[in-house]
């Protein structure tokens, strides 16, 4: 009984300001092309069951495109694999927050597509000997106790949520599922298997349980991500392939349609802008692969404001021209953790924007934001917001 797992598939997904020849997003189109291949390797596989742990699309009203490729595709799976059952959850980013608004995973019910995206469903599969529970991510969904039933060889649960203390630091903030359960709360020894959705990294939570992560890049936190990957010697992204007679595990790379490329960082300490543009043009020309038609990021350290506007941007703008994405982020020096460390003014208190200016400057950011624009805004607010606290101070007269 071989199962496949999948989730985040997220299609619809924009980014950036490119297009295709055919006026779409070109990461939409990105995204769309990694599904592609996704089906093409499953069908490939001949599974006897596949599980989507929700986040089909990016947002709960997506676009005819999105809708028709991903009605394609389901259909390619029903046609290719037509006993193989389908089971799919509702994600956070699939799941309406009002009742009066449905679910478009809803349509894909008219393929036979079994579907959870209101409440939690137990599906059957009696020749299979095979029990899916579904629980879909909503606010204040009676969720039923995470116990198999009795009378199945084969039990599944499928869930589109956040395990609590899994998920590691730069994923936390970013995107909140409804839905928190507790390592415990899982009954992970009584399943055949637990497939989840919501987290963008293959991992393991506990025996038989995984997230499967993502088909592609779709998080505001790309970065984090690859960097997640890099430390943890995961081969980017896919779906997982479990045997859940003999529990033979296997992970299943996909394709990306566009690879992402995060340059070794620059402490630019001590550095003027002519030195700084030659380190950046090093880098731009020693990346392995280069870096035209790729989402690239360059992180530049310690490098002061007045360096960035006496840059040759120019080159950086060239730079942007041959990348589908070129992302400079460049980060000032932190002066309160230099005073932290005794190289500032001893004993001076930090102050209010010296705080948010550090704050900020750790933020993660969505990619294409500038975070000099970012901190910059944030410090103009602080002080617009201050100065409407002094206009309205009563003047005391003495």
């Amino acid at each position: 009984m071989r199962l496949v797992h999948l989730a985040d598939l997220h299609l619809g997904f924009r980014q950036y300001q490119r297009l295709t020849p055919t006026g779409i997003n070109q990461r939409e189109a990105d995204v769309a092309g990694t599904f592609n291949r996704a089906v093409d390797q499953i069908i490939a596989l001949e599974p006897d069951v596949i599980v989507v742990g929700g986040d089909v699309f990016h947002s709960v009203r997506p676009s005819n495109p999105a809708i028709l490729h991903a009605f394609r595709n389901f259909s390619r799976l029903r046609d290719q694999l037509p006993e193989t059952p389908i089971v799919m959850v509702a994600g956070n980013h699939d799941a309406p927050r009002t009742s009066e608004t449905g679910c478009i995973l809803r349509l894909f019910r008219e393929l036979g597509v079994y579907v959870a995206d209101a409440k939690a469903e137990l599906f059957t599969f009696p020749t299979r000997s095979l029990a899916v529970l579904a629980v879909p991510d909503l606010p204040g969904i009676d969720r039923p106790p995470l116990q198999p039933p009795d009378g199945f060889e084969h039990t599944v649960l499928l869930l589109h949520g956040t395990i609590a203390g899994m998920l590691p630091a730069h994923a936390g903030p970013l995107d909140r599922a409804a839905i928190e359960i507790r390592t415990e709360e899982l009954h992970a020894e009584r399943w055949s298997y637990i497939a989840l959705g919501h987290y963008h990294v293959y991992r393991e939570v506990a025996p038989h349980a995984y997230y499967s992560g993502s088909l592609d890049y779709t998080s505001s936190n790309p970065w984090g991500e690859l960097h997640e990957q890099r430390e943890r010697s995961i081969p980017g992204k896919g779906f997982i392939e479990q045997n859940l007679r003999t529990q033979t595990h296997r992970f299943h790379p996909v394709a990306p349609a566009r690879s992402l490329l995060d340059l070794e960082p620059i402490d630019a300490n001590g550095m003027g802008a002519t030195e700084l543009d030659s380190a950046l043009h090093a880098r731009i020309a020693s990346a392995l692969g280069g870096i035209d038609d790729r989402v690239v990021r360059l992180l530049v350290r310690n490098v002061a404001r007045h360096t960035v506007r006496e840059l040759d941007h120019v080159a950086i703008r060239e730079y942007r021209k041959r990348a589908m994405h070129f992302h400079l982020d460049t980060r000032r020096p932190d002066t309160l953790s230099q005073r932290k460390r005794g190289d500032g003014a001893p004993g001076r208190p930090a102050t209010l924007p010296e705080i948010v200016a550090e704050r900020l400057q750790e933020r993660a950011l969505q990619p294409g934001l500038d975070r000099e624009v970012f901190v910059t805004l944030g410090l103009r607010y602080l002080q617009q917001a201050e100065d409407a606290a002094a206009a309205a101070m009563p003047v005391l007269v003495n």
